[in-house]
């Protein structure tokens, strides 16, 4: 591309607004021009903001922004069609009217996790951590990767190398059925189905997943029913009581993770590896037990083998690295105007 024909790019395409959108933080970036690093990167709290178009315009004002020339936005929810109701948060929105509203020329919407794993082959060796490494732990180049991730729901995606070219596969994998793998398992998940049917992964695997798990616990030991309507609350009493049911809770959290991070390795033949994201994780600290997790998630009988050559990293990072791979989907999107 000739300079001229760059820069007339550049005034058409940017600035950009960047946004990875759960269903209990809001997180935004600014990009000023191609190549450019993410600036005025802010999370804002779902819950403060009637709208998310009331949520953008509150980072734009904060921020001291112009309108954006195009924008990218990840988010927590199926994106099919222009009319958008998010699963696990009450923002409805069209989105032909928010790029309106926002005065865009172009606006993009995708599910956060196919924002998210567009950025894995980019992630810094500091913005992700191995889980227990085997000595026959070894990544395969240009494999597929696998990536999940329990926060408010559960994120499922994974990245598949076409040609030269990474790219994202988009679906709903978190409401696949949970399945137990031992007695105790399959008493939780009778319990469960009890209270709600279908007892799909992020039915246990979110954060209110932790306190219906606990309750779940509870209910098959004869206990009292607990209080706990936070997963904050069960956090901290398994920190506290380190032989209690809520500590019992996170293991098995734990496990039932391991368990679907395995199928879904599997399913995918993530030979590149599997990824962990997602707000609970980082917040389990010492509670995450990797050895637990490794055998958990190799234990799928003929295809241990298989499973321990595949590493799993948890990804570690200050900033959304789904910020990035909104970014990198505008790239894809329109590479001749990049």
């Amino acid at each position: 591309m000739h300079e001229s024909s760059q820069a007339d790019c550049q005034k058409v395409t940017f600035p950009r607004l960047l946004g990875d959108i759960g269903g209990t933080h809001a997180r935004f970036g600014w990009q000023w021009e191609s190549q450019g690093e993410l600036d005025c990167v802010q999370v804002l709290p779902c819950a403060e903001h009637a709208s998310l178009l009331a949520a953008i315009q509150a980072y734009l004002r904060t921020q001291n922004l112009p309108s954006p020339a195009w924008a990218a936005l990840g988010i927590a929810n199926p994106v099919v069609g222009d009319s958008v109701a998010m699963t696990n948060h009450h923002w409805r929105f069209s989105v032909s009217e928010l790029r309106q509203s926002l005065g865009a020329k172009r606006l993009l919407l995708l599910n956060d996790f196919t924002a998210l794993a567009l950025s894995l082959p980019k992630l810094e060796p500091s913005s992700k951590r191995l889980i227990d490494p085997h000595a026959t732990t070894l990544e395969v180049p240009d494999a597929t990767l696998a990536l999940l991730g329990p926060g408010t729901g559960l994120g499922v995606s994974g990245l598949v190398k076409s040609l030269q070219q990474w790219v994202p596969i988009s679906g709903e994998g978190g409401h696949v059925t949970l399945t137990a793998a031992n007695a105790a398992e399959f008493a939780l998940v009778e319990a469960l189905q009890k209270r709600f049917g279908h007892v799909s992964a992020e039915r246990v695997l979110s954060g209110q997943g932790l306190v219906d798990l606990n309750r779940a616990w509870s209910e098959v030991k004869g206990e009292a029913v607990p209080v706990f309507k936070h997963p904050a609350e069960v956090l901290e009493a398994a920190r506290a009581h380190p032989h209690s049911t809520a500590h019992q809770t996170v293991q098995t959290f734990v496990a039932f993770l391991a368990g679907v991070a395995g199928d879904l390795a599997l399913t995918l033949g993530a030979r590149g590896g599997v990824y962990l994201g997602g707000g609970i994780l980082p917040r389990l600290g010492p509670l995450f037990d990797p050895v637990t997790f490794r055998h958990r998630f190799e234990a799928k009988g003929r295809f241990n083998t298989y499973l321990q050559a595949i590493p799993v990293w948890q990804i570690d990072s200050a900033v959304s690295p789904a910020l990035q791979g909104a970014a990198q989907a505008l790239l894809l999107a329109s590479p001749h105007l990049t």
